[in-house]
């Protein structure tokens, strides 16, 4: 599969870092660097793209500037892509009314969007959580999910003394915290790996808005956070001893 992320700022190039360095072996990863500021009004998209472009089979929208939106379906047309992945860690970048219409946009040219709010809630069948949830069908945007979007880890456990003895990561989160929580939590006791998973994707950390997104009514690298905590809890849940408490006065 050949890919093309668009990028601006850091988020985005780390996100394009990882993918090559993790990423299936016959991926083609390609970074085009989007320019970081825009005038208020566009009058011409091509402008601002260069002739040429990598030929590529799914765009990931990367970029940190809602004018950025503008580019993507000429950008398709340079590259041939027919899918797009436009994550929203950061609704500043994207906000919904932008997000809608660069679906339309996108559309007129052939190009099949998705938007998980946040990446790591992607999985080869839907995106985003809770009652934000979308189910999609698009077999590109599935085999990328196959590797990189929400956790998916399996752990080992020297069920002796019930610490973690190693970790197998499945599904990484674009932006590498998964594999980065996976290498630290070596060594941590089961019982302490959601505590501590929750604790060291903070400490990674995560690039995703820490403000408030009125979807969640919570910020977005909270549920990040949770979605790897979460990943983690599951994973150790078969070790974790299980306590039952007798109320007072129970009779058997």
């Amino acid at each position: 599969m050949r890919l093309i992320a668009v990028v601006s700022g850091e988020y985005g190039r780390r996100k394009a870092r990882v993918l090559r360095e993790h990423g299936p072996a016959n991926w083609e990863v390609h970074e085009w660097t989007a320019p970081a500021h825009f005038p208020i009004i566009i009058d011409d998209p091509l402008d601002f793209i260069p002739s040429k472009l990598p030929a590529a089979d799914l765009i990931l929208a990367l970029g940190e500037h809602p004018g950025i939106a503008e580019l993507y379906p000429d950008i398709a047309k340079l590259t041939g892509a027919k899918s797009m992945l436009a994550p929203i860690d950061n609704n500043a970048w994207l906000p919904k009314g932008l997000m809608n219409q660069l679906r339309g946009w996108m559309k007129e040219v052939g190009v099949f969007c998705a938007f998980p709010k946040p990446f790591c809630s992607l999985t080869e069948t839907s995106y985003s959580l809770r009652g934000q949830r979308v189910e999609y069908t698009d077999p590109l945007i599935s085999e990328f999910a196959k590797y990189f979007g929400r956790p998916h880890v399996t752990v080992t456990v020297n069920e002796a003394d019930k610490v973690i003895e190693s970790v197998t990561v499945l599904r990484d989160a674009t932006c590498g915290a998964v594999r980065f929580v996976a290498e630290n939590i070596v060594g941590r006791k089961v019982d302490d790996a959601e505590y501590e998973a929750g604790m060291l994707h903070h400490h990674y950390p995560c690039l995703a808005s820490m403000a408030i997104d009125n979807d969640y009514n919570d910020t977005l690298l909270h549920v990040s956070g949770n979605a790897t905590r979460d990943t983690f809890a599951e994973a150790v849940k078969p070790y974790r001893a299980v306590m039952f408490f007798k109320p007072e006065g129970f009779v058997e």
